[in-house]
């Protein structure tokens, strides 16, 4: 992965070219294909069972409780940006949601006015200037590129518990809330991923175009830029490369 992170920051890839510069395309089918296969004979109907079976009142403690795991990490790409409003809103939110939300099993902070934040690698090594490299479908983590692979691994060695504990221990605890983080997700998202899939004439184009369109809203705030309102777009079209925007 390393090598392919540098071998994509030396090859630029031309502005017309670039929001179609999947090269990978065939094997990262394959994969999209599996992540598929996988969702529909197992991951979907866990989100759906813990959904049925989970109140709602508990699955929103259990997702305000990931999120502000999450908040320490997302400060310090805050900082790292140079976008130090954001990271004192972060702040804030940790300390009061940790505080007054009861370890952040309640996001107090919202309704206070203080919006969560994005704050990733991927988004600072942006922010810094690396090209995103080759569209990747990372096998069970879905669509990326080759800067944000590298800042998913960064992000998930940096990311509460990862950092507080330590051992075997830590492994397991660590696999569990990624596994829980996951479930929660995709539960809360069933309906508008059914939609996206029923609705595509290309799944694979459909979902890789939606992605990017999220994608360049998060890298915009990256360099301090409001994030433009995004749309679903057809398969067969493409978004503006973000690095292009002014």
């Amino acid at each position: 992965m390393l090598v392919a992170f540098v071998v994509a920051g030396c090859a630029s890839v031309p502005p017309a070219d670039r929001a179609a510069n999947d090269p990978l395309e065939p094997l990262n089918r394959a994969v999209f294909d599996f992540n598929d296969r996988l969702d529909t004979a197992v991951i979907k109907p866990a989100a759906q069972a813990y959904l049925d079976v989970v109140p709602a009142f508990v699955r929103d403690r259990v997702r305000a409780f990931i999120d502000n795991l999450a908040e320490p990490r997302i400060f310090v790409n805050d900082m790292l940006q140079g976008r130090f409003d954001a990271a004192g809103i972060t702040l804030s939110r940790f300390l009061a949601n940790t505080i007054a939300g009861v370890g952040g099993l309640f996001d107090v902070a919202t309704g206070q006015g203080l919006q969560r934040q994005t704050g990733d690698f991927g988004q600072t090594l942006y922010a810094w200037g690396v090209d995103d490299g080759p569209y990747l479908v990372l096998l069970f983590f879905g669509p990326s590129d080759v800067r944000d692979a590298v800042g998913l691994g960064v992000d998930m060695y940096t990311t509460p518990p990862a950092q507080v504990l330590h051992g075997d221990d830590a492994t397991a605890i660590g696999v569990g809330m990624s596994l829980l983080d996951g479930i929660d997700l995709r539960s809360r998202n069933i309906g508008v991923l059914d939609e996206l899939k029923a609705s595509s004439l290309d799944y694979y184009t459909h979902f890789r175009s939606v992605w990017r369109q999220h994608r360049a809203a998060a890298l915009r705030e990256a360099r301090g830029q409001s994030p433009e309102p995004t749309e679903l777009l057809d398969p067969g079209a493409t978004p503006e490369d973000p690095q292009q925007q002014p």
